[in-house]
């Protein structure tokens, strides 16, 4: 085989060798003698072979990464057990290799100091009935940081919170407490409205006593209707006086025995 034909042939096999492909979701961060020379991708590019260019693929796509259980303690001094989520994804490939060595890991060790630094800085109730505002926090307070990075914090949530059984024994005591003060509270809310109204109906009877006769009618009428054998007959207070004083008035005019 001719020499020209083996040359040929060799600087094919090394113009092809430096063939790269990049997926849709991916992104190659060129070197050329160690210094960065841009983005290739996504589809099929090419760096010159023989290492004088260098590629780094890089995935631009969102990750989930689940942080650990830590335990930490609340700026009222409770001990309590907090998961998280983080969401975070690549926007600058080019810094993401060249500003950290190990973006996933540099992220997922700033989120565990930012949820332990956040849960210290809040009481527990704010912790449990605050929960999205607990959640901005920690996304605010690694966005800073992982921006540098060539980073996006999509979203960071606590997941779940676990606390001590002496703790819930405490809170499950006080929430029973506050239901009690609730139903004390409404009904001394309806005994007060009752009074108010009985008054404003006492008012308007006094002011028409024949009201207060068919009131007394009604109330007659109401125990006949039922299954009993006592009746009771309301007399108004009237006649018993005049009973009394028509009583007496007989008493004078009998004549002495």
């Amino acid at each position: 085989m001719p020499i020209l034909d083996v040359v040929l042939i060799a600087i094919a096999v090394i113009a092809l060798s430096g063939l790269r492909v990049a997926q849709e979701y991916e992104r190659g961060v060129v070197f050329r003698l160690g210094r960065y020379k841009g983005l290739r991708g996504p589809g099929l590019y090419w760096i010159i072979p023989l290492g004088i260019e260098r590629s780094v693929r890089v995935d631009i796509r969102t990750r989930t990464v689940s942080a650990e259980q830590q335990e930490t303690i609340t700026r009222d001094s409770v001990t309590i057990k907090v998961n998280a989520v983080l969401w975070y994804r690549i926007v600058d490939s080019a810094k993401a290799v060249i500003e950290v060595a190990d973006a996933p890991a540099a992220v997922y060790q700033l989120a565990l100091t930012g949820l332990r630094n956040i849960i210290g800085q809040h009481d527990l109730d704010e912790i449990l009935q605050e929960r999205n505002k607990i959640n901005t926090l920690l996304g605010d307070s690694i966005s800073g940081s992982t921006a540098a990075w060539g980073l996006e914090v999509q979203r960071f949530e606590m997941k779940d919170v676990e606390l001590p059984k002496a703790m819930q024994q405490v809170m499950a005591m006080q929430a029973e407490a506050i239901r009690e003060k609730r139903a004390r509270i409404i009904k001394a809310e309806a005994e007060f409205e009752a009074s108010v109204k009985l008054s404003a109906a006492a008012a308007q009877m006094t002011a028409n006593p024949a009201a207060l006769e068919l009131r007394r009618m009604q109330m007659i009428s109401e125990v006949g209707a039922e299954n009993n054998s006592t009746t009771v007959l309301m007399i108004p207070s009237d006649f018993v006086s005049l009973a009394h004083t028509l009583n007496d008035y007989l008493a004078r005019q009998r004549p002495p025995s």
